[in-house]
C-alpha cells in the first residue's frame, strides 16, 4: 500500500471524525435502530430502514476513515527547517503577477483539500508549479483558464 501524504493537522481532523463516529454517533444509530423495531412490522418501518441505511453509511465512512489514516505518511511542516523553500504542508503568500492579488495557500493532501479555505490539494495544478521553488522565485501555473504567473513572496512553516 502506497502511503498518501497528509498534514499533522488533517490527521488529527480525521482521527477526530472516525472518535466521533466510533464513539458517539454508532451507538446512536443502534439505539434509534432498537428503538424502531421495538414498533412492530418491520417490513412497512420507515424508521427501522432508515436507521439501517444511516448505520451502513457510518459504518461506511468508518471504514474509510481507518484505510486512509492507515495508509497515511504525517508530515509535521512545524518541525522541518525552514528553508524558504515550498514543500507539503507550507502554507504560501503569492502575488499574481498579472493582477497584482495577493493570495495565500497552504499545500495540504487530498483528503484536506478546501480550495475556498486557502487549502490546496498537493496534486493540484498551483502547488505542482510552487513545489520546489524559493520565496522570490516565480511560478508558471498551467491552469484550465490560462498560464498564471505567481510570485512567491514568503513561505511560512506553520
Amino acid at each position: 500500500m502506497s502511503k498518501i501524504p497528509m498534514t499533522a493537522h488533517g490527521a488529527e481532523k480525521l482521527r477526530e471524525e472516525l472518535r466521533y463516529r466510533k464513539s458517539e454517533l454508532r451507538p446512536k444509530i443502534i439505539a434509534d435502530i432498537e428503538e424502531a423495531r421495538k414498533q412492530g412490522d418491520l417490513r412497512e418501518n420507515a424508521e427501522y430502514h432508515a436507521a439501517r441505511e444511516q448505520h451502513g453509511f457510518n459504518e461506511g465512512r468508518i471504514s474509510e476513515l481507518e484505510s486512509r489514516l492507515a495508509a497515511a505518511q504525517i508530515i509535521d511542516i512545524t518541525q522541518m527547517p525552514a528553508t524558504g523553500k515550498v514543500i507539503f504542508g507550507v502554507t504560501v503568500d503569492l502575488a499574481d503577477a498579472d493582477t497584482g492579488d495577493e493570495l495565500r495557500y497552504r499545500i495540504v493532501g487530498e483528503d484536506e483539500a478546501d480550495a475556498k479555505n486557502g487549502l490546496i490539494s498537493i496534486n493540484s495544478p498551483i502547488a505542482r508549479a510552487l513545489i520546489g521553488k524559493s520565496e522570490g522565485d516565480v511560478a508558471q501555473v498551467i491552469a484550465p483558464g490560462g498560464t498564471r504567473e505567481l510570485e512567491i513572496v514568503q513561505v511560512h512553516y506553520i
